[in-house]
């Protein structure tokens, strides 16, 4: 219990969660990212070290990630079968909410042809948080499509977003969408767009700039329309994405060259999306991994200068990335003054296989959040990242983000210690 003294600035209605996304956890899923996982498997295992070695605790990490089987997503968790299972887990844990992801090739696995089978599974899976007086939230698209889609183009053609058009109409007419409250369009179109079409890592494996605008821009377009679908269907309905925003900062905060990189890296991986879809979104909803520093540097040989993220060397997690949990507030103010709108953090977690950093994430971003909602942001909601270990794209199977780790072999489910001590912290603050 809180002391008498301190006042909660939690609202009663606020959503504390987990998130999931389909590929990563439901299994047997057929769409562009398994027909890649299979085709680029064995590359993958070849390049392991060269990509992978410089992370913490490689050592720990070798012998999975040099494992053509680490890449495959497969039968992932089963939560496709073992969801009420995992609902259970959720109820023990404290949470009033959830994120999950429909599986558009499930539901379309042919152009024009719709399963009825999982259509009515994703109707009783939403039922069922209902019932448990769990609030869904919904996400449409989290970067897998299906392989049909794709061979037309994918989103670099802006005529096939009738499709998407098509997808969500049919996710209105067939799914419970009125009883929800709240829906996520699209997951990460900054992080989609960028590995798959500016860096190449992911499918389609492109490195076009041009191709890189093209779907970017055209995942604006697709939102707006998906938007106007959703608010004809229900005109309650608080709809946004979940974009990921990264709380960057000047390496050198009195230095004018860090400033003007700082700016231009903002505008271009926070605000650029966000602004193009600020008139048609309820709230802003986003992702936070990461704190990056930015300075503007000149390197040997060149005369040009260029942008330079120089984060501090520690704290980093299993996947080598810098750990700074406390600058989600930060975040949260520049987002607020922004838009002036709800704020949900749709995803924040971190990898952490041996549940070493979580509980001091959880914490830190709890005082974080309770500063920002002290000083009269509107934040709605906290989703963690993840509710179960899952598969982690491109890297596969061995980075574990779950507050319930899962025993592949046994699809064994085992609360961490993290998780207890997020449950506890949700029910201090809601009994407070």
């Amino acid at each position: 219990m809180k002391k008498q003294t301190e006042q909660n600035v939690f609202p009663k209605d606020f959503l504390w969660g987990a998130s999931t996304a389909s590929h990563q956890v439901e299994g047997n899923t057929y769409n562009q990212w398994t027909v890649w996982e299979l085709q680029h498997a064995n590359e993958m295992t070849a390049s392991a070290a060269h990509r992978l070695s410089w992370i913490p605790e490689w050592e720990k990490f070798k012998a999975e990630a040099e494992t053509p089987e680490n890449y495959l997503s497969g039968v992932g968790v089963r939560h496709y079968e073992l969801y009420k299972h995992d609902f259970d887990i959720l109820q023990k844990l404290n949470m009033n909410s959830f994120r999950f992801g429909i599986e558009w090739s499930r539901v379309e696995p042919e152009e024009g042809v719709w399963n009825a089978e999982a259509l009515a599974h994703y109707t009783e899976y939403i039922e069922e948080l209902l019932k448990r007086g769990v609030e869904p939230v919904l996400n449409l698209w989290h970067w897998t499509m299906p392989v049909w889609f794709t061979d037309k183009g994918g989103f670099e053609k802006r005529s096939n977003i009738v499709y998407f058009e098509r997808f969500v109409k049919k996710m209105c007419d067939e799914l419970p969408i009125k009883k929800l409250k709240y829906i996520i369009t699209l997951n990460e179109p900054n992080v989609y767009a960028s590995f798959g079409y500016a860096t190449g890592e992911w499918p389609p494996n492109k490195k076009n700039w041009l191709a890189f605008f093209k779907v970017y821009y055209n995942l604006t377009i697709a939102h707006k329309r998906s938007y106007k679908i959703l608010k004809k269907h229900r005109r309650g309905l608080q709809v946004g994405v979940a974009s990921q925003l990264a709380n960057i900062q000047p390496k050198r905060p009195h230095n004018w060259l860090d400033i003007v990189a700082t700016k231009w890296m903002r505008y271009f991986w926070n605000w650029w999306f966000l602004n193009r879809i600020n008139r048609q979104q309820d709230y802003v909803g986003f992702n936070y991994y990461f704190t990056d520093y930015y300075s503007f540097k000149q390197y040997k040989g060149r005369k040009n200068q260029f942008f330079h993220r120089d984060n501090p060397g520690l704290p980093k997690n299993n996947l080598g990335w810098y750990m700074e949990p406390e600058g989600i507030y930060a975040l949260l103010v520049r987002v607020n003054a922004h838009y002036k709108k709800p704020i949900i953090i749709a995803e924040n977690g971190v990898a952490d296989a041996d549940d070493k950093y979580r509980k001091w994430w959880i914490e830190e971003t709890v005082v974080a959040m309770e500063r920002a909602l002290s000083e009269g942001i509107q934040l709605k909601g906290y989703f963690h990242w993840s509710l179960l270990d899952n598969f982690e794209w491109a890297y596969g199977w061995w980075p574990k983000f779950g507050l319930v780790h899962v025993d592949r072999k046994t699809m064994r489910r085992t609360v961490r210690p993290s998780a207890k001590f997020y449950a506890e912290k949700i029910d201090e603050i809601s009994q407070g």
